[in-house]
Formats: structure tokens, C-alpha cells, sequence
């Protein structure tokens, strides 16, 4: 074992984030011990520290942050058989722990023992050195960067949610939502076949990058925007259709409202922004017109697609990595994230490749 010291992003409680230095773990029977190299830093994360819990998930030990992950495998454990020390792979933070139900039928994102990267009480990827369950563990082609195998995760938020909508051949899609997860929206979206997309956010920075991006139609809004004139501000730039599918990654809302004015009769809202635990929404509206809410839980059997998306250029998410930190300066990289700069910050891991 190289000697280095696993330096750590640890979440004590709210408002207590700490660098430390922790054990550099072994790697069980079916792990590997990897050798991180990028990770980003998601909304959660920042949720985490500023809030010390969402929802049920509430932070009552230190816990160490970061689940959108690549790395090296350094050493792997004695029943690993398709991985090997210096493989590049993209982390999946997602592992169940049985194999119930929900994993018999494919579905094991919402098997309720599953381990989850930087969900309490899991530890997650911000640090030197991490082990994790082999198989979860995803070769990158040459082609695909460290960076773009951190951003699998956020891109697997997507595919999940476009599935889960049923985005296909010739689909006008509404998205509501201009951060990080609404822009993979956006991009599979488009690599699904959409033929028209629809964004609306907050922010004209955003909503300019939507557009760099490949938004047929950008919409600004503000917080004081009446949901109805929203669905029909998205009606009138489709030139009097309405979205087949509409994709709320706020939790606003406002947002969860005016995706169902927006969408068509018979059309699909997929809620993928985590927001309070109730919302007002006009029900009536979803049962005459038979608008079909479906929710979205982080995603399951995503990683091989979301690699070969990569692989072949079909989708390009280098754009999206905006700041980049070193390990060392994770506590003004999370300032950052919180102020709302750039779109996604990264931090790399390896103080010997801070290559992308």
C-alpha cells in the first residue's frame, strides 16, 4: 500500500463540515478499494450540511460526503474476478443489501435496506481512498474521462426519469428546472428522440446554457409566476401543442403545478425534484384530463447505458463541470455550491492527476 494519508469530507451535524484524515479501508471479499480520483458535489450534499437531514434520512454520526464518483481500483478483494488494480471506474452509490423483491424484478433502487453513498448512516466517495462493492463498479472505455464518470450519476438521474416519462421518437417535452439534473434532462431527452424540449428556470444564465445546449424554447420565470400563464407560456412556444411529457426537477411548487397545466391530456409529469413533504396540486385537472404522475427515485440499471451514451458522443456532459477544487479546498468548494456558482463543481481527489 502506497503510503498517503485517506484525507476525508466529513458532515459532523449541521453547518459542521470538517477535512479529516480516517483509516484507508481493506477492501472486503466482493470490493474493491478505489482510489478516487473526481467527484462531484450534488445538491444533497449541500442539503446535508446546511439542513443535517432530508426527510427521514437525518444525520446522527459523522458521515462522509459524495456519491457522484470515479476512480481507480487499487487492490480488489479475493472474490473480484472482473475488476483489477488500475482499472478506471465509474462508482454507482447505490447497492442493495438482499435480494428482495424489488431486486428480483429489477427495481432494487427502492428496496428499503439498499446502501446508498453519502445517505445516512452510509459514508460516501469525498476522499483519497474509498472501498465499494465490486460490482457496482463500472469500467470506462478510454474514451471517457474521470470527470464524465462522476457525471454517470447525475446523466443516471436522467435516463431513469426519460424511462420513467416515456420520452421517445418525436416526444415534446417540458422541463422544468435549468440546474444540473434539469440539463441531463435535457440531454437525454434529446438523445431519446425528442423532438422538441421546453426549459424554464429561474436564472438567464442557466436558461442561456439550456439553450448552448440544445433547448428548442427557453422560458424565464420568477418565484412569483402563476402556474397556469406558465403552462401556457410552454403551449404557446409549441406553437399551440402541449408537451407530451413534462420532467419537474425543482421540487418547487409553483413548478409541480404548472407541469400539470403544461402538460397534454393523457401526457406524463415525472417528479424527480425533491421538495416538501406536501404540495398543493390541482388533482381535478390531473383525474378529467388523465395526466399520469410518476415519481423518480435515483435510478437502477443505468450505468452500462449512461457509459455507452458517453462512449459514443451521443451525449456530452463536459460542459456542465464548470469549477474545479482540489480535496484539500472541499470547504470553499461547498460555499460555492451553496452561493450557486457555475452549474457543477468538482473535486479531484488524486493530488497527483487533477486532469479531468
Amino acid at each position: 500500500m502506497e503510503q498517503q494519508e485517506n484525507l476525508s469530507v466529513v458532515l459532523y451535524e449541521r453547518n459542521d463540515l470538517r477535512l479529516e484524515k480516517r483509516p484507508i479501508p481493506e477492501p472486503g471479499h466482493n470490493e474493491v478499494l478505489l482510489k478516487m480520483h473526481s467527484v462531484g458535489i450534488c445538491g444533497s450534499d449541500v442539503h446535508y450540511w446546511q439542513n443535517g437531514g432530508i426527510g427521514d434520512f437525518v444525520v446522527k454520526k459523522p458521515m462522509v460526503l459524495g456519491h457522484e464518483a470515479s476512480g481507480t481500483v487499487f487492490k480488489v478483494g479475493s472474490g473480484v474476478q472482473h475488476l483489477k488494480a488500475g482499472d478506471r471506474v465509474a462508482i454507482e452509490p447505490g447497492v442493495p443489501r438482499e435480494n428482495d423483491e424489488y431486486c428480483r424484478t429489477g427495481r432494487y433502487n427502492l428496496s428499503p435496506t439498499i446502501f446508498f453513498s453519502a445517505t445516512p448512516p452510509d459514508d460516501g466517495n469525498l476522499c483519497r481512498y474509498n472501498s465499494h462493492n465490486a460490482n457496482y463498479c463500472y469500467k470506462l472505455p478510454e474514451s471517457v474521462s474521470f470527470e464524465e464518470g462522476a457525471m454517470i450519476e447525475p446523466l443516471s438521474v436522467a435516463i431513469h426519469a426519460c424511462r420513467r416519462g416515456g420520452v421517445t421518437i418525436g416526444s415534446k417535452v417540458f422541463i422544468l428546472g435549468a440546474g444540473p439534473i434539469g440539463l441531463v434532462n435535457l440531454l437525454v431527452s434529446k438523445a431519446m428522440g425528442a423532438s422538441q424540449i421546453v426549459i424554464c428556470d429561474l436564472s438567464l444564465n442557466r436558461l442561456e446554457k439550456a439553450k448552448q445546449m440544445g433547448a428548442s424554447f427557453t422560458i424565464a420565470v420568477e418565484k412569483s409566476t402563476n402556474p397556469k400563464e406558465l403552462g401556457q407560456k410552454v403551449k404557446d412556444a409549441l406553437g399551440g401543442a402541449m408537451p407530451d411529457i413534462s420532467i419537474e426537477c425543482t421540487g418547487a411548487e409553483l413548478c409541480m403545478q404548472a407541469g400539470i397545466y403544461a402538460t397534454k391530456s393523457g401526457g406524463v409529469l415525472v417528479l424527480v425534484g425533491m421538495g416538501k413533504p406536501s404540495a398543493n396540486i390541482p388533482v381535478l385537472d390531473v383525474a378529467i384530463r388523465e395526466v399520469d404522475i410518476r415519481g423518480v427515485f435515483r435510478y437502477c440499471n443505468t450505468w452500462p447505458e449512461a457509459i455507452a451514451m458517453l462512449a459514443s458522443k451521443r451525449i456530452d456532459v463536459k460542459p456542465l463541470v464548470t469549477h474545479r477544487f482540489p480535496l484539500e479546498e472541499a470547504l470553499e468548494a461547498f460555499k460555492k455550491t451553496k452561493e450557486g456558482v457555475g452549474i457543477k463543481v468538482m473535486l479531484k481527489c488524486d493530488p497527483n492527476n487533477q486532469n479531468p
